[in-house]
């Protein structure tokens, strides 16, 4: 297992044209990657899926590279009179249909990729449609360093890398890094959908090869949008995705929480592979709210090998440091330790392949959608912008979060708030969706395309790829798959969000698959007893963590807020417990990396 890491190097302006050990080679070694050629190198000692390097048509590459339409792939190549030789990598696939197709060529292509190309004198960098992938890069000594691994940039000496104040703050306010910045001032992420050219002379040119588009049909004569066909369409493309993403012959693993998104990945995969199933939940105990009656009768109903894990305070405090540790950036979701023990126990059963049932909610509406379809319905009424209450859209998207957006304020030190006074605001990551002048016509469609580009791919996408990749497994997820995407955009918001049913098309699609309990619920969630962790395990770490020598050194967080936090006072009880989860997820990460 590995990572890939790759660097661009100038002498005397021009970059070698030999394959002699050079500059870029040099910066490599600084990062502790192994070259495998000029320029190239991997990471072994971080967990991934790197190979190269791969050769076509006068370029080079590295990448971490699956694909599930491989035949579409090689008959567009094969049209196009380039037919790639038998047994080509997934990884020298892709390089060759950028090679000879551009970005025609990667937008095709199906699947999760992060791809680094020396092309001539340039370095190119793609990433996949929806951010399966995650892929950084930098620019010092007249060089450019990219990476799948954020620690090999790190260790870069040339780079001088120290914590990005405004990273800081956008990770408070959404719990995650919703675009190109991180939390290494001077490290951006490729943003998924793009590819990037980067020059040897420093510029930067960035082309999109995916994005989403809204392609709503008119109405018909009655007024309808062809309900029925939309459901059948979808039903369509739902088996494919499925199938495309199971392994061929062994078993698969379905993580199973009893919701209808994980539910029908289950359903799909025990109808369409031809080997064993085997599903896994998780518990917190009989005394919390939970969903493992439906998750039950799901695998009952699938006929899959069930299996229920449980978590304890006790093991989520024994490993939230390792856990944090294992981000490239810091993802303020309780879930990550559990999360990673599902992914130990499907390694443990020797599966290589899990789904999942992660993209219903960004792509198909979701409940968490509301207060924003509410606060729009209080913004249009008359003299609403000038009430006391009003909030332009992007600024009542990112209090929806209810994370600590607000409380920064009270949370942040004097020194810090002085240093992101001229730093741009948050309201970035989201008003090109929200009220960019290419926003999408619907507002559930603006909510949903926001959802999808940022915690989409920067929480869900790469908190499941990181955790799933530590043990050597694959995670996928079907409802992400770019084909459904489309088609849920070119699905009338009404049918997404129907009367007061979430996800409406995506439930009818697969209704006569799952029992109608399942189908018909409403979504309830399960209940992650964070406040219980904080105020046992985990009480006395988070006081030693939070308020000892190195955090105040750091000189990020005022110490009288976080007492009051811990104490439960300050905020609303059932939240103070979340935010303080934040500020202790963000303090373990930073000591992980060394910052």
């Amino acid at each position: 297992m590995a990572r890939f890491c790759v660097c661009l190097a100038t002498e005397s302006g021009h970059r070698r044209s030999d394959d002699r050990p050079g500059a870029a080679d040099a910066h490599l070694a600084a990062m502790g990657a192994s070259a495998v050629a000029p320029g190239l190198a991997l990471v072994r000692d971080e967990p991934g899926c790197a190979q190269g390097p791969f050769e076509a048509h006068g370029m080079r590459a590295v990448g971490e590279v699956t694909l599930h339409n491989r035949a579409e792939l090689l008959a567009a190549l094969a049209a196009d009179g380039a037919p790639a030789p038998p047994g080509t990598r997934d990884g020298e696939l892709l390089l060759r249909c950028w090679a000879r197709l551009g970005e025609q060529g990667v937008a095709l292509a199906e699947g999760m990729f992060a791809l680094a190309v020396l092309d001539g004198r340039d370095l190119v960098l793609i990433r996949d449609h929806v951010g399966a992938r995650t892929l950084f890069y930098a620019r010092a000594a007249d060089a450019w360093a990219a990476s799948t691994s954020l620690r090999a940039l790190r260790r870069w000496p040339a780079l001088g890398t120290r914590v990005n104040l405004s990273a800081v703050r956008s990770f408070l306010t959404f719990a995650y890094l919703p675009g190109e910045e991180t939390l290494l001032e001077g490290v951006r992420e490729v943003l998924p959908g793009r590819v990037l050219r980067l020059a040897a002379d420093g510029t930067v040119t960035e082309t999109v090869h995916w994005e989403p588009r809204e392609r709503i049909p008119e109405q018909g004569a009655d007024g309808s949008h062809g309900s029925d066909g939309q459901v059948l369409a979808l039903r369509a493309l739902l088996e494919e995705a499925t199938a495309r993403r199971l392994p061929e012959a062994e078993a698969v693993g379905v993580l199973l929480s009893g919701g209808i998104d994980s539910s029908l990945v289950t359903a799909l995969a025990a109808k369409l592979h031809s080997h064993p199933v085997r599903t896994y939940s998780i518990s917190f105990g009989d005394e919390l709210p939970n969903e493992l009656g439906y998750s039950g009768l799901v695998a009952a109903h699938c006929h899959t090998r069930h299996r229920v894990l449980t978590v304890s305070g006790e093991a989520v405090a024994a490993r939230l440091a390792d856990t944090a540790a294992l981000l490239d950036s810091p993802v303020g979701d309780p879930l990550t330790v559990p999360n990673l023990m599902l992914a130990e126990a499907v390694a443990a059963d020797g599966l290589s392949v899990v789904l999942n049932g992660e993209g219903g909610d960004p792509v198909f509406g979701g409940p968490k959608n509301l207060p924003m379809l509410v606060q729009e319905m209080h913004a249009g009424a008359p003299g609403a912008p000038g009430s006391p209450w009003y909030e332009d859209r992007a600024t009542a998207y990112l209090r929806s979060y209810r994370k600590c957006g607000t409380d920064l304020p009270d949370l942040l030190t004097a020194d810090a708030l002085s240093a992101l006074e001229s730093a741009p605001p948050p309201q970035r990551f989201v008003e090109p969706y929200l009220t960019g002048p290419d926003r999408m016509t619907h507002l559930l469609n603006q909510l949903l395309h926001c959802n999808l580009r940022t915690k989409g791919a920067h929480h869900i996408l790469t908190k499941v790829e990181r955790l799933t990749a530590s043990q050597g497994i694959q995670g996928r997820a079907p409802l992400f798959d770019r084909r459904v995407v489309d088609h849920a955009f070119a699905t009338p918001p009404a049918l997404k969000l129907r009367g007061t049913a979430e996800k409406w098309v995506l439930k009818e699609a697969v209704r006569d698959l799952l029992p109608a309990t399942v189908v018909d619920r409403p979504k309830s969630g399960m209940r992650v007893p964070v406040q219980q962790w904080l105020s046992g395990p985990l009480r006395e770490p988070v006081g030693d963590l939070l308020l000892g020598r190195a955090a105040r050194r750091r000189g990020l967080f005022r110490p009288d807020t976080v007492r009051t936090w811990m104490r439960g006072e300050g905020a609303l009880l059932p939240r103070q417990g979340g935010k303080l989860w934040l500020v202790l997820t963000l303090e373990l990460w930073l000591r992980a990396y060394d910052l």
